[in-house]
């Protein structure tokens, strides 16, 4: 699969299917791979863009300055790059902030935007949540129990009444051929802290699905509702059955939801 050198990184990237072009954003600590259950799916019908942020996966180096903005504009100059006049932009948690600062700062090229299991700032609580997490890592943290800490919030309770795909699920992130590196993922926790987009949400020009899983923790649904509310002509949908990781736990009802808003703007 293709790198891309582009603002100071060796940016990772794949292309799955044809058709109008779709690009996937990950979410924090997350990177292409994080779309696999989706992935066939959505590229029956769309070219969908699968890359891996600045700071994780197969983007190179990790060390490299990281914020909302620089994924953003690493976003862009990927969309460039490919000779697309636009893409729908699909962001998951942090990728959800990233989705809205494209579509913020670069309305003319994203055509749609879908924001799943995000909102427009971090909470308090995420914030001190995220920076515990780094300071485990930092402590040196078994990451069988790190994984294990992380999954109680992506995860909703029916998945935890499965021990084996629990185990099998922390033994893959443990043995994940491309980790990331504690530093890479404190510059990821604080480019969050450092992001708020409530102001500008009135802004975004786009058509715009606002999705999110019934049960998460992290961004529950009253939190996704706000950028339904702020969002002029937005759409918002919950997932049942599903919290955080929506396109792990919920795949099949994750894909409808994309394929259907997407299609209808197609129509």
């Amino acid at each position: 699969m293709p790198n891309i050198f582009l603002n100071g990184v060796n940016l990772y990237y794949e292309i799955h299917g044809e058709g109008a072009p779709l690009m996937l954003i990950a979410g924090l600590a997350s990177d292409s791979q994080s779309w696999q259950p989706i992935l066939n799916d959505l590229s029956r019908s769309y070219r969908v863009i699968i890359f891996d942020n600045r700071g994780a996966g197969r983007t190179k180096p990790q060390s490299v300055e990281t914020s909302i903005q620089h994924i953003a504009d690493d976003c862009m100059a990927l969309v460039n790059f490919l000779g697309l006049p636009s893409v729908a932009l699909l962001g998951h948690s942090m990728g959800g902030f990233v989705a809205l600062d494209c579509a913020i700062r670069y309305p003319e090229y994203v055509s749609s935007l879908i924001l799943a299991a995000t909102s427009a700032c971090n909470s308090e609580r995420n914030n001190a949540l995220f920076l515990d997490w780094v300071y485990y890592l930092e402590s040196g943290m078994e990451l069988e129990y790190w994984f294990r800490n992380v999954f109680y919030w992506l995860f909703s309770e029916r998945f935890f009444k499965d021990k084996e795909a629990l185990n099998d699920a922390v033994l893959l992130a443990i043995e994940y051929p491309y980790p990331q590196s504690i530093s890479a993922f404190k510059k990821q926790v604080n480019a969050l802290t450092e992001c708020n987009f409530l102001e500008r949400l009135p802004d975004v020009k786009s058509k715009t699905l606002v999705i999110c899983g019934k049960e998460d923790l992290m961004f529950p649904p009253e939190e996704s509702r706000t950028l339904f509310n702020a969002i002029p002509g937005s759409i918002f949908s919950v997932i049942e059955h599903a919290a955080h990781a929506l396109s792990l736990e919920n795949p099949r009802a994750f894909t409808h939801g994309i394929l259907n808003f997407l299609d209808t703007l197609q129509s």
